[in-house]
Protein backbone atom coordinates (compact mmCIF):
# COMPACT_ATOMS: atom_id res chain seq x y z
CA UNK A 1 0.00 0.00 0.00
CA UNK A 2 1.40 3.30 -0.40
CA UNK A 3 1.37 6.15 1.13
CA UNK A 4 0.16 9.02 0.66
CA UNK A 5 2.45 12.18 0.06
CA UNK A 6 1.89 15.32 3.38
CA UNK A 7 2.81 18.67 1.22
CA UNK A 8 4.69 21.17 3.43
CA UNK A 9 2.22 23.87 2.20
CA UNK A 10 -0.56 21.69 3.74
CA UNK A 11 1.20 20.69 6.84
CA UNK A 12 1.93 24.78 7.36
CA UNK A 13 -1.47 26.07 6.38
CA UNK A 14 -2.88 23.09 9.11
CA UNK A 15 -0.28 24.13 11.85
CA UNK A 16 -1.13 27.80 11.38
CA UNK A 17 -5.23 27.53 11.86
CA UNK A 18 -4.31 25.49 15.07
CA UNK A 19 -1.88 28.28 16.48
CA UNK A 20 -4.56 30.90 15.74
CA UNK A 21 -8.00 28.60 16.02
CA UNK A 22 -9.20 30.23 12.72
CA UNK A 23 -9.16 30.39 9.13
CA UNK A 24 -8.86 33.96 8.94
CA UNK A 25 -5.73 34.72 11.38
CA UNK A 26 -4.36 31.67 9.52
CA UNK A 27 -4.32 33.48 6.42
CA UNK A 28 -3.07 36.60 7.11
CA UNK A 29 -0.38 35.00 8.94
CA UNK A 30 0.57 33.01 5.46
CA UNK A 31 -0.56 35.61 2.80
CA UNK A 32 -3.44 33.60 2.02
CA UNK A 33 -7.13 34.10 1.69
CA UNK A 34 -9.52 31.99 3.99
CA UNK A 35 -11.10 29.66 1.14
CA UNK A 36 -7.26 28.90 0.00
CA UNK A 37 -6.42 28.06 3.80
CA UNK A 38 -9.76 26.15 3.63
CA UNK A 39 -8.61 24.08 0.55
CA UNK A 40 -5.73 23.22 2.03
CA UNK A 41 -6.94 22.06 5.20
CA UNK A 42 -9.46 19.58 3.19
CA UNK A 43 -7.06 18.31 0.68
CA UNK A 44 -4.74 17.21 4.10
CA UNK A 45 -7.84 15.72 5.24
CA UNK A 46 -8.32 14.21 1.66
CA UNK A 47 -4.64 12.65 2.24
CA UNK A 48 -4.64 11.27 5.91
CA UNK A 49 -8.21 10.05 5.02
CA UNK A 50 -9.67 11.59 8.84
CA UNK A 51 -10.84 15.01 9.80
CA UNK A 52 -8.19 16.89 11.44
CA UNK A 53 -10.32 20.14 13.24
CA UNK A 54 -13.81 20.58 14.20
CA UNK A 55 -15.13 24.01 12.55
CA UNK A 56 -18.34 25.46 13.82
CA UNK A 57 -19.27 29.84 13.20
CA UNK A 58 -17.68 30.35 15.96
CA UNK A 59 -14.93 28.01 16.97
CA UNK A 60 -12.11 25.92 15.20
CA UNK A 61 -10.31 23.14 17.23
CA UNK A 62 -8.26 19.92 16.51
CA UNK A 63 -10.17 16.38 16.67
CA UNK A 64 -8.06 13.88 18.56
CA UNK A 65 -6.19 12.66 15.11
CA UNK A 66 -5.75 16.10 14.35
CA UNK A 67 -4.14 16.90 17.94
CA UNK A 68 -1.59 13.64 17.20
CA UNK A 69 -0.72 15.24 13.64
CA UNK A 70 0.42 18.86 14.87
CA UNK A 71 2.87 17.65 16.93
CA UNK A 72 4.36 15.63 14.06
CA UNK A 73 3.45 18.81 11.58
CA UNK A 74 5.38 20.62 13.50
CA UNK A 75 8.66 18.37 13.33
CA UNK A 76 8.48 17.98 9.82
CA UNK A 77 8.20 22.06 9.62
CA UNK A 78 11.32 22.36 11.26
CA UNK A 79 13.68 19.83 9.92
CA UNK A 80 12.22 21.07 6.41
CA UNK A 81 13.11 24.99 7.11
CA UNK A 82 16.28 24.23 8.60
CA UNK A 83 17.23 22.44 6.00
CA UNK A 84 15.95 25.11 2.97
CA UNK A 85 17.77 27.56 5.03
CA UNK A 86 21.30 25.68 4.96
CA UNK A 87 20.54 24.76 1.51
CA UNK A 88 20.05 28.28 0.24
CA UNK A 89 23.17 29.72 2.71
CA UNK A 90 20.88 32.80 4.02
CA UNK A 91 21.30 31.68 7.57
CA UNK A 92 24.13 33.69 8.36
CA UNK A 93 23.89 36.67 6.02
CA UNK A 94 20.42 37.59 7.23
CA UNK A 95 19.42 38.82 10.72
CA UNK A 96 17.38 41.15 12.46
CA UNK A 97 18.03 43.00 15.91
CA UNK A 98 14.76 42.51 18.30
CA UNK A 99 13.81 44.41 21.58
CA UNK A 100 11.51 43.49 23.62
CA UNK A 101 9.83 44.59 26.79
CA UNK A 102 10.21 42.12 29.92
CA UNK A 103 6.71 43.45 30.77
CA UNK A 104 5.04 42.89 27.19
CA UNK A 105 5.95 38.94 26.44
CA UNK A 106 7.12 37.59 29.85
CA UNK A 107 6.52 33.97 29.62
CA UNK A 108 5.33 33.95 26.39
CA UNK A 109 8.30 34.96 24.78
CA UNK A 110 9.43 31.24 23.79
CA UNK A 111 6.14 30.58 22.42
CA UNK A 112 6.41 34.19 19.97
CA UNK A 113 9.66 33.57 19.25
CA UNK A 114 9.63 29.98 18.00
CA UNK A 115 6.48 31.39 15.98
CA UNK A 116 8.72 33.57 14.23
CA UNK A 117 11.09 31.19 13.50
CA UNK A 118 8.22 29.16 11.94
CA UNK A 119 7.14 32.01 9.80
CA UNK A 120 10.74 32.84 8.71
CA UNK A 121 12.89 30.11 9.17
CA UNK A 122 15.57 32.20 7.25
CA UNK A 123 16.32 34.81 9.68
CA UNK A 124 18.26 34.69 12.27
CA UNK A 125 16.77 37.06 14.96
CA UNK A 126 18.85 38.29 17.62
CA UNK A 127 16.73 39.66 20.89
CA UNK A 128 17.37 42.19 24.09
CA UNK A 129 14.93 41.56 27.11
CA UNK A 130 14.93 44.82 29.07
CA UNK A 131 12.89 47.50 30.52
CA UNK A 132 10.49 49.44 28.52
CA UNK A 133 11.65 52.94 28.63
CA UNK A 134 15.74 51.80 28.69
CA UNK A 135 14.90 49.34 25.27
CA UNK A 136 12.36 53.04 23.80
CA UNK A 137 15.72 55.03 24.42
CA UNK A 138 18.47 52.65 23.01
CA UNK A 139 15.89 52.76 19.68
CA UNK A 140 15.54 56.21 19.42
CA UNK A 141 19.33 56.16 19.61
CA UNK A 142 19.67 53.71 16.18
CA UNK A 143 19.91 50.20 18.38
CA UNK A 144 17.76 47.42 17.34
CA UNK A 145 15.67 47.13 13.64
CA UNK A 146 12.27 47.21 16.12
CA UNK A 147 11.63 47.22 19.67
CA UNK A 148 8.11 45.94 21.28
CA UNK A 149 7.04 48.31 24.09
CA UNK A 150 4.30 48.29 26.51
CA UNK A 151 5.22 52.09 27.40
CA UNK A 152 3.54 54.32 24.14
CA UNK A 153 4.94 57.68 23.49
CA UNK A 154 3.18 60.03 21.18
CA UNK A 155 4.03 61.44 17.76
CA UNK A 156 6.75 58.70 17.83
CA UNK A 157 4.43 56.37 15.53
CA UNK A 158 4.47 52.50 15.78
CA UNK A 159 2.15 49.69 15.59
CA UNK A 160 -0.50 49.06 18.03
CA UNK A 161 -0.03 45.56 19.00
CA UNK A 162 -2.46 44.70 21.76
CA UNK A 163 -4.63 46.58 24.73
CA UNK A 164 -5.19 45.13 27.58
CA UNK A 165 -5.76 45.36 31.41
CA UNK A 166 -3.72 45.33 33.91
CA UNK A 167 -4.22 43.54 37.50
CA UNK A 168 -3.46 43.34 41.16
CA UNK A 169 -2.67 39.19 41.89
CA UNK A 170 -1.52 37.07 44.96
CA UNK A 171 -1.58 33.84 45.69
CA UNK A 172 -4.77 31.72 45.88
CA UNK A 173 -4.48 31.95 49.94
CA UNK A 174 -2.93 35.46 50.46
CA UNK A 175 -5.71 38.04 51.66
CA UNK A 176 -4.42 41.80 51.99
CA UNK A 177 -5.76 43.49 55.27
CA UNK A 178 -6.49 47.04 54.73
CA UNK A 179 -5.18 47.90 58.26
CA UNK A 180 -1.76 46.96 57.30
CA UNK A 181 0.44 48.19 55.09
CA UNK A 182 0.51 46.40 51.16
CA UNK A 183 3.34 43.80 50.84
CA UNK A 184 4.25 44.95 47.07
CA UNK A 185 6.42 42.38 44.69
CA UNK A 186 7.41 43.99 41.84
CA UNK A 187 10.70 45.06 40.37
CA UNK A 188 13.26 46.79 41.31
CA UNK A 189 13.28 50.73 40.21
CA UNK A 190 13.26 52.65 37.85
CA UNK A 191 10.45 50.43 36.41
CA UNK A 192 7.45 51.87 34.59
CA UNK A 193 4.97 49.42 36.26
CA UNK A 194 6.40 50.22 39.90
CA UNK A 195 5.86 53.50 39.17
CA UNK A 196 2.50 53.00 38.02
CA UNK A 197 1.22 50.58 41.04
CA UNK A 198 2.99 52.81 43.69
CA UNK A 199 1.25 55.93 41.91
CA UNK A 200 -1.83 54.02 42.54
CA UNK A 201 -1.65 52.67 45.86
CA UNK A 202 -0.69 56.53 46.94
CA UNK A 203 -4.05 57.83 45.03
CA UNK A 204 -6.15 55.86 46.80
CA UNK A 205 -4.83 56.41 50.31
CA UNK A 206 -2.87 52.78 50.77
CA UNK A 207 0.37 52.43 51.95
CA UNK A 208 2.71 49.98 51.09
CA UNK A 209 6.17 48.16 52.22
CA UNK A 210 8.18 46.06 49.54
CA UNK A 211 8.02 42.63 50.19
CA UNK A 212 9.98 41.12 47.59
CA UNK A 213 11.93 43.22 44.13
CA UNK A 214 13.25 41.66 41.45
CA UNK A 215 15.64 42.11 37.82
CA UNK A 216 12.62 40.20 35.80
CA UNK A 217 8.92 39.73 35.56
CA UNK A 218 9.63 36.06 35.83
CA UNK A 219 11.26 36.71 39.36
CA UNK A 220 7.76 38.86 40.29
CA UNK A 221 5.52 36.07 39.13
CA UNK A 222 7.09 33.00 41.21
CA UNK A 223 7.76 35.62 44.65
CA UNK A 224 3.73 36.17 44.33
CA UNK A 225 2.88 32.74 43.30
CA UNK A 226 4.87 31.64 46.42
CA UNK A 227 2.34 33.72 48.57
CA UNK A 228 5.11 36.52 49.32
CA UNK A 229 2.41 39.18 48.27
CA UNK A 230 0.75 41.28 45.58
CA UNK A 231 1.83 41.93 42.58
CA UNK A 232 0.37 44.11 39.45
CA UNK A 233 1.73 43.06 36.14
CA UNK A 234 -0.67 42.68 32.50
CA UNK A 235 -3.65 40.30 32.34
CA UNK A 236 -1.81 37.78 30.69
CA UNK A 237 1.14 37.37 32.88
CA UNK A 238 -0.57 36.35 36.17
CA UNK A 239 0.55 32.50 36.52
CA UNK A 240 -1.36 29.71 37.02
CA UNK A 241 -2.77 29.37 40.96
CA UNK A 242 -3.17 32.89 41.46
CA UNK A 243 -6.11 34.87 41.78
CA UNK A 244 -7.20 38.28 40.29
CA UNK A 245 -7.42 41.14 43.09
CA UNK A 246 -9.31 44.09 42.72
CA UNK A 247 -11.83 47.02 44.20
CA UNK A 248 -13.64 44.15 46.32
CA UNK A 249 -10.10 43.45 47.92
CA UNK A 250 -9.26 47.23 48.62
CA UNK A 251 -7.22 47.96 45.85
CA UNK A 252 -7.14 50.93 43.25
CA UNK A 253 -8.54 50.17 39.28
CA UNK A 254 -5.17 50.35 37.27
CA UNK A 255 -5.44 51.20 33.38
CA UNK A 256 -5.16 48.92 30.23
CA UNK A 257 -1.99 48.11 29.46
CA UNK A 258 -0.64 48.99 25.12
CA UNK A 259 1.64 47.52 23.38
CA UNK A 260 3.23 49.09 20.19
CA UNK A 261 5.64 47.92 18.05
CA UNK A 262 8.53 50.20 16.35
CA UNK A 263 10.37 49.61 13.53
CA UNK A 264 12.86 51.38 11.12
CA UNK A 265 11.83 52.32 7.65
CA UNK A 266 11.00 50.23 5.08
CA UNK A 267 14.27 48.40 4.11
CA UNK A 268 14.57 45.91 1.54
CA UNK A 269 13.92 42.53 3.55
CA UNK A 270 12.95 43.60 6.35
CA UNK A 271 8.88 44.23 6.03
CA UNK A 272 7.89 40.34 5.92
CA UNK A 273 9.77 40.21 9.57
CA UNK A 274 8.21 42.82 11.00
CA UNK A 275 4.76 40.88 9.53
CA UNK A 276 6.01 38.12 11.58
CA UNK A 277 6.85 39.75 14.67
CA UNK A 278 3.26 41.65 14.74
CA UNK A 279 1.14 38.23 13.98
CA UNK A 280 3.20 36.03 16.63
CA UNK A 281 2.39 38.98 19.55
CA UNK A 282 -1.60 38.99 18.66
CA UNK A 283 -1.63 35.24 18.01
CA UNK A 284 0.06 34.27 21.16
CA UNK A 285 -1.90 37.34 23.17
CA UNK A 286 -4.86 36.68 21.53
CA UNK A 287 -4.67 32.68 22.62
CA UNK A 288 -3.68 33.59 26.14
CA UNK A 289 -6.28 36.12 27.07
CA UNK A 290 -9.02 33.59 25.80
CA UNK A 291 -7.66 31.57 29.05
CA UNK A 292 -8.43 34.62 31.47
CA UNK A 293 -11.14 34.71 33.92
CA UNK A 294 -13.84 36.88 33.22
CA UNK A 295 -14.27 38.59 36.64
CA UNK A 296 -11.56 38.13 39.62
CA UNK A 297 -12.13 34.96 41.49
CA UNK A 298 -13.73 35.09 44.98
CA UNK A 299 -12.02 36.29 48.28
CA UNK A 300 -9.72 33.48 49.97
CA UNK A 301 -9.78 32.88 53.70
CA UNK A 302 -7.78 35.32 55.51
CA UNK A 303 -4.64 33.84 56.08
CA UNK A 304 -1.45 34.57 58.77
CA UNK A 305 0.55 35.84 55.53
CA UNK A 306 -1.77 37.82 54.29
CA UNK A 307 0.09 41.06 56.12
Amino acid sequence: MRLPTLDIDLLRSFVAVADRAGFTAAGSALGASQSAVSVRIRKLEERVGHELLERSPRLVRLTPLGRELLADARRILDVHDAAVARACARESGRTFELAVSDHAAGALLPAILADVHRQRPDVQLIVTVGASGDLADRYRDGAFDAVVTRREERGRGGRPLHRGPLVWFAAADVVWRPDRPLPLVSLAAPCDMRALATTALAAAGITWRDAFTGTGVAAVQAAAAAGLGVACLSAWNVPAGCRRLGPRDGLPALPASRLTLRHRGPTAGRADVVEAIAEAFRAALRSATMTLPAHPQPQAPEVANAG
